[in-house]
């Protein structure tokens, strides 16, 4: 039986970047092995429905075909991944911003707004320049996947 788009699918994954390096990965050794542990984290295979749009592309079209036990390693380019960075996402907040709630920026440091998530990409005296940019636009990246259970999809 073969993942199709609108089952369900369990599955594992590895994904690194192009050096080799583990950046994410639903194997909790794995994220032991490579510094990458999130304790608060439930590890285990991710489920979705495919062809919902829960996935990147890269991924997504990657699961279609596959079956159980089955693995696969794909490259995603940013195109088919998480996208190229948008210059417009990057945006200077004024510094009082964060001396007001007691923060001090640090480049590097990535800040929770009521826009999202954003990196310090630099601090001046007068701004606070963020990049709210996934971070992994622009870059390619290698997963390894691995499907777990496929739950077809209802017939109508």
């Amino acid at each position: 039986m073969k993942v199709e788009v609108g089952d369900y699918v369990l599955f594992n994954y590895i994904g690194r970047y192009e050096n080799g390096e583990v950046f994410d990965t639903s194997y909790r050794d794995v994220a032991e092995e490579n510094g990458i542990l999130v304790e608060e984290r439930e590890y285990g295979p991710l489920g979705v429905t495919v062809g919902a749009g829960e996935l990147i592309p890269g991924v997504e079209e990657a699961l279609i075909g596959m079956e159980v036990g089955e693995k696969k390693e794909v490259v995603v380019p940013p195109e088919k991944g998480y996208g190229m960075p948008k210059e417009e996402l990057i945006v200077p907040v004024p510094v009082e911003q964060f001396t007001a709630a007691g923060l001090e920026p640090v480049e590097g440091m990535y800040v929770m707004t009521d826009a999202g998530m954003a990196r310090i990409v630099e601090v001046r005296d007068d701004a606070v320049i963020l990049d709210f940019n996934h971070p992994l636009a622009g870059k390619k990246v290698v997963f390894e996947l691995e499907v777990v259970e496929i739950k077809k999809k209802e017939s109508s």
